[in-house]
């Protein structure tokens, strides 16, 4: 799966449960500098994109900017393929 399918996955993700405008989302997005997300939403997030990707993600890494969040799965997922 390429990182551009994973980030509109993520993005949609991230629009639906948080009511957050899509046009925000960018690669750089920042969740809580600027989408002004605190740590349970950007949990709830990640909880979803586990279930989607079936992984599991370690919140202790830095996961601070969408683009973050989606190179972590997309390199994740490869090693499962």
């Amino acid at each position: 799966m390429q990182t551009t399918e994973i980030f509109e996955q993520v993005k949609k993700m991230i629009v639906e449960q948080l009511d957050v405008e899509a046009s925000k989302i960018t690669m750089t997005t920042n969740f809580a500098d600027d989408l002004a997300l605190d740590s349970l939403d950007v949990f709830e997030v990640i909880d979803q994109i586990e279930d989607e990707y079936d992984l599991e993600i370690e919140t202790d890494d830095a996961l601070a900017t969408v683009g973050d969040l989606v190179n972590y799965v997309a390199s994740h997922k490869a090693t499962e393929d």
